[in-house]
C-alpha cells in the first residue's frame, strides 16, 4: 500500500471517528423545551416607563435585559459609532422602591473593548463590541459580539464571566469552521427541561442563516441547527417555544423584503421549517416577543407598513398565525427599533428599545393584566 493510500485511509478513518463521535455526543442532548406557565393577570393593570436615556453624541443602540431577583439589568452598546474602537458595553440597574415604584440607578460603562480583550486566554484584540445578551446558563455571565478584525460579518460570539463588575474570563464559541468568524447575537436563550440552554445565533457571511446553539450542562456547544429560506437572508432569530416539542421562530429578512420571516420546530429545535414570510409588513429589523397567559404571544415590532418610526406591540391568539396590534409605544421620535423583551422573576414584563435613530433607549414594565386588558 502506497503513502497516498495510507493518507486516504487515515484520513477516512478519522472522518467516521469524527462522526461517530458526534453522533455520540448528540445522543445525550434532551430535546424538549422548558415551557414554564405564564403567570394569569390577577393585579391592577400597570404600564409604566421605568428608564429614559439618550447620547447628545454618537449612539447607544440594542438594549438587552439581564434577569436578577435583586433587579434587572439593561445593557447596551454606546460609542462614538457603530463599530468603532471606543464601543463599549454600558449598563443601568433597575430596582423597586418602598412603594413599589421603579427606579433607575447610574447609567454606567460596564465592558470596553481593552478590559475584555485582557480577559481572554490567551489575550487577544478586540476592535469593538457590539449586541450582547446574558447567559441564562452561568451567573454573572454574557454572550457579547466581539469583532478582532474586519466588521459585523467577522465577529465572533464571546462567553464573558464577569466579577466584581468586570471582565474577568472569556472564550470565543467554536461555532463556524471559517477561522470561527461571522456569528453574533441578539434575542434571549432558550431553555431545555433537563435545565440546559440553546443560544439564538446568526450567520451573515455568505450562506446567511438563523441557528439554534445547543450548550450541554458545562455552557460547551454540542450542537448546532440552521434555519434557512429560499430567497432570503433570515437572521437574529426570536423564538418561542409553544410547547415541549414544537416552537416558533421569528426572523428578519437581511436582504430586507419588507415581512417578517418565520420557522417552526415540531421535534424540540433538531429540524426547521423553510423561513416562510409572514403578511406583516416590517422594516429591515429584528422583534422581539414571548409568550403570555391564555396561550397568547406578544410581540414587540415595528409593523404598521413596515414604518421603522413606530413601535408597536401586538398579539397572536393562534401560535403566530396572526396578529393584533394592541399599543403603539413611538410615533414621531425617530427610528424605534432592536426591541428586547424579558419576563422578570415577579411575573412584570420588562420590554427595552433603541429610539432616536440609535442615540437613545427608552424601558417599560407592564404586568399580565394590562396585556389582558387590551
Amino acid at each position: 500500500m502506497g503513502a497516498v493510500h495510507l493518507v486516504v485511509l487515515a484520513l477516512t478513518l478519522l472522518s467516521v471517528g469524527l462522526s461517530g463521535y458526534a453522533i455520540w455526543r448528540d445522543s445525550g442532548l434532551e430535546w424538549s423545551f422548558a415551557v414554564p406557565a405564564p403567570p394569569a393577570p390577577e393585579d391592577a393593570p400597570r404600564f409604566e416607563t421605568v428608564f429614559e436615556y439618550s447620547v447628545d453624541q454618537g449612539i447607544a443602540h440594542s438594549p438587552a435585559i439581564v434577569v436578577q431577583d435583586e433587579g434587572p439589568e439593561i445593557v447596551w452598546f454606546q460609542g462614538s459609532s457603530e463599530a468603532r474602537p471606543d464601543v463599549a458595553i454600558h449598563r443601568v440597574g433597575l430596582t423597586r422602591d418602598d412603594a413599589g415604584q421603579w427606579r433607575a440607578g447610574p447609567p454606567e460603562p460596564y465592558i470596553t473593548s481593552h478590559a475584555l480583550g485582557d480577559g481572554f486566554v490567551p489575550r487577544q484584540l478586540v476592535v469593538t463590541l457590539g449586541n450582547t445578551i446574558e447567559n441564562e446558563g452561568a451567573e454573572q455571565s454574557l454572550y457579547a459580539t466581539v469583532v478582532s478584525v474586519g466588521g459585523w460579518a467577522m465577529a465572533s460570539i464571546a462567553d464573558v464571566r464577569m466579577q466584581d463588575g468586570r471582565p474577568v474570563r472569556a472564550r470565543k464559541l467554536s461555532l463556524s469552521p471559517f477561522l470561527n468568524r461571522s456569528f453574533l447575537v441578539k434575542s434571549p436563550m432558550v431553555e431545555y427541561a433537563d435545565g440546559s440552554f440553546a443560544l439564538p445565533a446568526y450567520f451573515e457571511m455568505g450562506s446567511t442563516y438563523g441557528a439554534l446553539v445547543r450548550f450541554d450542562a458545562e455552557g460547551r456547544v454540542r450542537d448546532q441547527r440552521r434555519m434557512t429560506g429560499q430567497g432570503i437572508k433570515p437572521i437574529q432569530p426570536m423564538i418561542v417555544p409553544l410547547d415541549a416539542s414544537r416552537a416558533v421562530a421569528f426572523l428578519r429578512d437581511f436582504n430586507d423584503s419588507g415581512r417578517i420571516y418565520v420557522s417552526r420546530t415540531e421535534d424540540g429545535g433538531r429540524s426547521w421549517s423553510k423561513a416562510g414570510a409572514t403578511d406583516i409588513a416590517h422594516p429591515n429589523a429584528p422583534v422581539a416577543a414571548l409568550p403570555v397567559a391564555g396561550g397568547r404571544i406578544l410581540m414587540a415590532m415595528n409593523g404598521s407598513g413596515g414604518d421603522a418610526n413606530q413601535l408597536h406591540l401586538a398579539l397572536s391568539e393562534d401560535e403566530g398565525e396572526s396578529w393584533r396590534m394592541i399599543h403603539t409605544l413611538e410615533k414621531t421620535r425617530g427610528e424605534a427599533r432592536y426591541p428586547m423583551l424579558r419576563r422578570l422573576p415577579d411575573g412584570d414584563i420588562l420590554l427595552a428599545y433603541s429610539q432616536g435613530t440609535k442615540t437613545g433607549l427608552r424601558a417599560v414594565v407592564m404586568n399580565e393584566a394590562w396585556v389582558a386588558a387590551q
